[in-house]
Parts: structure tokens; sequence; C-alpha cells
């Protein structure tokens, strides 16, 4: 009987990581659907659960008062994506960006982002945790995380180094501007 040796040391699989470059590339081939809700971060492509009706409502009614009240000052982009990184594309619900005529061509990156608005029903444990340090360490200048079930905002602004060093709860009632606009208050709903 003939025994063959097994290797005592086996190599580590190792990830895949794709770059924003790559990922458009396999979406533009068809191998992303269209209509998946998928979004890459840290070269990795990751699917979002559904959304429900409190997102989609929480979502409608803050980009529609934005881009009222901004319109010829900033594009209010609803769940279109941001190129943070060579490795990052995420579809945040909501940002603001700087007027520019060539997002057709050219995806906003972070020096075009004034603010950055997740609407978390579900998703407020990713948002907070995973996405929130991502938008950090690109240098947006201004995260809102509005946490549907507390129906309250937490906003983040001043980056320093992948952390934001200024926070705060806005409750329900309270008063909320964008850094960049702080003419437009909002009421937190």
């Amino acid at each position: 009987m003939t025994t063959t040796a097994l290797p005592t040391q086996a190599a580590a699989p190792a990830r895949r990581r794709f770059t924003v470059d790559e990922y458009c590339a396999m979406a533009d081939a068809g191998i992303l659907g269209e209509e998946e809700r998928i979004e890459l971060l840290d070269g990795e492509i990751v699917v979002m659960p559904p959304i429900g009706a409190p997102h989609e409502d929480g979502t409608t009614r803050l980009s529609s008062d934005l881009i009222t009240r901004l319109q010829g000052r900033a594009w209010v982009r609803v769940q279109n994506s941001v190129r943070i990184n060579d490795y990052g594309l995420p579809e945040p619900d909501i940002a603001i960006v700087r007027l520019r005529d060539d997002y057709h061509r050219q995806r906003p990156t972070p020096a075009d982002v004034l603010l950055v608005t997740e609407v978390s029903d579900s998703s407020l444990e990713y948002d907070r945790d995973v996405k929130l340090p991502r938008y950090a360490a690109a240098g947006i200048p201004e995260v809102w995380i509005a946490n549907v079930p507390a129906r309250q905002v937490e906003a983040f602004h001043d980056p320093v180094d992948g952390i934001y060093q200024s926070s705060r709860v806005v409750p329900a009632e309270g008063k909320l501007s964008p850094r960049a606009f702080p003419d437009v208050v909002l009421t937190v709903g």
C-alpha cells in the first residue's frame, strides 16, 4: 500500500478584489444585472437588502425637499453611485454634489460630494459600521444617517484620518442643515 503525504501547510485562499473600472465593465457586459441592488466596497461586491416602504418614503421625502431647496445650487443624486476610491463605488441613498455638467462621463468623487445621506431602516448597523468609516476615509465632508425606526438623524462631519471628528444626534422635530448650505433648514420627521 502506498501512502501519499499531505502538505502540512496549505495556502489560505485569497479574495479577488475588483476595481471600480472592472466592476463597471462587468455591469456594462451584463454580468451584473441592471436591477440588482449591489455596490462595490473595498473591492467586494455587496448585495444590499431589499428596500422597504419606510426607507422608500424617507428617501423620497428628503430628496424631494432637497431638490426643491437646492435648485441651481447643487445636484441631488438619489441612489446613484459615488466613486470614493479605486475599490469603492457605494450607492448612497442621497448625495448632494457640486454642480458639474459631466457626471454622465465621470461619476462624482469625494471632491464633488458635499453631503451623503443613508436612510437606514433595516441597514442601520451596516451604514454605521461599514459605510460610514469608508466615507470618512474618502474625505466625504458630511454624512447623515437617517435612523428611520428611531425617527432621528445621526450627523457626522469633519473627517480626519478616516474618522469623523464631530457628530450629533438630531431627534424628531429637531432642525438640521447641510453644512454646505446652512440656510437650508430641515425638520427631522
